[in-house]
């Protein structure tokens, strides 16, 4: 591998799936030959402390920007450009490509022979408005390869790019530590602690957000509960949906079937995931297309743990999925064939025991972080 600077927004210590992605990646490339330029997590010295800790952790050199938000300014491109040429970088990864990857051509001027741009599910929002879709064509010019999470997103993109740029699109998704997330990460403890004991669970994972559908999961539990009583809902994470779900659970009668855990510690996340029996998040597409799942990480992770996945069809989240093998795919906010999908896995410990192993062996197969650290350093 060239040696690389990373340019990016997303990083730790700012939480979110994809400083997650960059973060796991960048751990795993040759640490002497990695310089990272990142924003500040959180303005004042909380930010800049939280910054400080986390950075004199990694093997790697991070350079911090004074400014909680990059944008390819001309201080910012001029900022980029010198630590270019001070750590003899010939290689470039855009942590997002848009709107960072905006400084390529400034970048390739100044030496850089390599240019990697990723792109996530905002990206493809931004292929629908014909302002962002005119840089998100510079963007693709001026990089020498564009990734994608998955088939959604590509084809989204793509649309709005050259030909030639288009052409050169590369799969790059986030990965998956199958040696964290794995059937016995600890769940039956989690279970003792939130007092579930042998209750059917069904289990969603994530930020608390209307797209991800953990509103479409309290309104199915009442049928659901009609034909496994003693079943309960846990919610995992945090977010600023988290009152109204509380209240929806109230005012749908179903408050004493449901758990919220309030954010938990990364290394707990896979024991919460093995609290469950099945992985439910039915996602939706909203605001016209704007908000749109770009992958749905969090299948994988569950299917690592051994759970079959009941995932929504918001943007690029079945490409997480093998539809009637490792799980199903319903219809995003459809309460209905959520939760007749949930009473059929709850109902037969056969088949989640199937769908379950073909997904840690699906993981195993393609998604593994490894794997995926390989094709970046191939691309840089």
């Amino acid at each position: 591998m060239d040696k690389t600077l990373i340019v990016t927004n997303d990083f730790p210590p700012r939480p979110g799936g994809i400083q997650t992605f960059l973060h796991n990646m960048a751990l795993r490339l040759d640490p002497a030959r990695l310089v990272v330029y990142a924003s500040t997590w959180k303005r004042g010295a909380e930010g800049a402390r939280a910054c400080a800790a986390f950075d004199a952790e990694q093997p790697f050199t991070v350079v911090r920007d004074r400014t909680t938000m990059l944008l390819p300014t001309p201080r910012v491109t001029r900022r980029a450009t010198d630590l270019l040429r001070a750590h003899d970088c010939s290689s470039v990864w855009f942590g997002a490509a848009a709107p960072l990857g905006l400084m390529a051509p400034a970048l390739r001027a100044a030496g850089a022979r390599r240019l990697v741009a990723t792109t996530h599910g905002h990206e493809a929002g931004w292929a629908q408005l014909p302002a962002a879709r005119q840089l998100l064509r510079r963007i693709g010019d001026g990089t020498d390869t564009l990734t994608y999470l998955g088939e959604y997103t590509r084809s989204r993109i793509a649309g709005a790019l050259s030909e030639q740029a288009a052409a050169r699109m590369v799969q790059l998704p986030p990965g998956v530590d199958e040696k964290a997330f794995h059937p016995g990460s600890g769940g039956d403890e989690i279970r003792s602690r939130l007092g579930l004991a042998d209750r059917p669970v069904v289990v969603c994972v994530s930020r608390l957000v209307p797209r991800k559908g953990q509103d479409t999961l309290i309104l199915a539990l009442p049928r659901i509960l009609s034909r496994v009583p003693d079943a309960v809902l846990l919610i995992v994470g945090g977010g600023p949906y988290r009152g109204d779900l509380e209240r929806l659970a109230r005012q749908t009668g179903v408050s004493d079937s449901v758990r919220f855990t309030g954010p938990v510690p990364g290394a707990e996340l896979p024991a919460h995931y093995g609290a469950g029996d099945v992985f439910a998040m039915p996602c939706r597409t909203r605001r016209g297309g704007l908000d749109v799942e770009g992958l749905g990480i969090v299948y994988l992770e569950a299917s690592a743990t051994g759970l079959p996945v009941v995932a929504g069809d918001s943007g690029g989240a079945p490409d997480a999925v093998l539809d009637g093998e490792t799980g199903w795919v319903v219809r995003g906010g459809s309460v209905e064939e959520s939760a007749d999908r949930i009473i059929a896995l709850l109902g037969d410990p056969e088949l989640r025991q199937r769908m379950g192993e073909r997904g840690r062996a699906w993981v195993e197969q393609r998604w593994r972080w490894d794997l995926l650290a390989e094709r970046l350093t191939e691309l840089l």
